[in-house]
């Protein structure tokens, strides 16, 4: 199991949130973000501010679903490192002192407060890592936490259970992810999700990913260290560090279900 204790959760999105601030507050406003080119350096200084916000409302408001009205954008950086400096505090001391059972809205199946402390530290980590390339100034991932990016980026951002609304199709293949530094190896199933979300009318064809045995015989093999892997699926680093053996087919659906741009 890669998933992490809740004080493990908070004290990352509490280094990674720091470490975020300060490396922003040292670079040009419009010094642009190579990992996201469409924002400049103060767009994700905003960026993470709202959904620390944002998250800070869910969590404050427990089991409320989330609020209807959003901050606006603070017009100077001094105001945005403000506001940033505010939301982030209050959103860690909500986090810090918070049951990771306790019922509390999400967009995702796990309706829990620990839902939120998993996703906002990995938010935190992933954009602490955008405002170092930034910056020019990149330091290493937390070994256990980019552990665990990888299993949620599995589990919840690129796959999960399909929920009943739709149908998920498989398309034969099984590729594994192996963490070559924790020992961890990955096995998901890829296929696609077709189905019409009742919620907002949209209507998805996607690829999709669900978890299987992690001792499950797979076609495909992704492997390198957690760091990598993580920030490959995140698209924040090429593959180069990666190898890749087995199936070609497998892989390409594999590939295809990562494909998305995460932001």
């Amino acid at each position: 199991m890669t998933r992490l204790e809740a004080d493990s959760y908070s004290a990352h999105l509490r280094r990674e949130s720091t470490r975020f601030r300060d490396v922003l507050a040292l670079t040009p406003s419009q010094a642009r973000v190579p990992t996201c080119p469409d924002w400049d350096a103060d767009d994700l200084l905003w960026h993470l501010a709202e959904v620390q916000w944002f998250w800070g409302e869910v969590v404050a408001a427990r089991p409320a679903g989330p609020p209807e009205q959003h901050p606006q954008r603070p017009a100077s950086r001094a105001a945005l490192l403000a506001f940033f400096d505010e939301v982030s505090a209050r959103l860690c001391d909500l986090l810090g002192t918070a049951a990771p059972d306790e019922p509390a809205w999400s967009w995702a199946e796990e309706q829990t407060v620990g839902f939120t402390q998993r996703r906002q530290a990995h938010e935190a980590m992933i954009h602490r890592v955008d405002a170092e390339l930034c910056a020019g100034a990149a330091t290493p991932l937390p070994v256990d936490l980019a552990a665990d990016g990888v299993a949620e980026l599995l589990e919840v951002m690129y796959g999960g259970e399909p929920p009943a609304w739709g149908d998920f199709t498989p398309d034969g293949h099984l590729t594994a992810v192996e963490l070559t530094d924790t020992g961890h190896r990955l096995v998901v199933r890829t296929g696609r999700f077709v189905g019409t979300d009742p919620a907002s009318g949209a209507a998805l064809d996607v690829a999709h990913l669900v978890r299987v045995a992690d001792d499950a015989p797979a076609a495909a093999t992704v492997a390198g260290t957690a760091a990598d892997v993580d920030a490959w699926l995140w698209h924040r680093r090429d593959d180069a560090p990666l190898s890749v053996t087995g199936s070609p087919d497998a892989y390409a659906a594999f590939r295809a279900a990562v494909s998305e741009p995460l932001t």
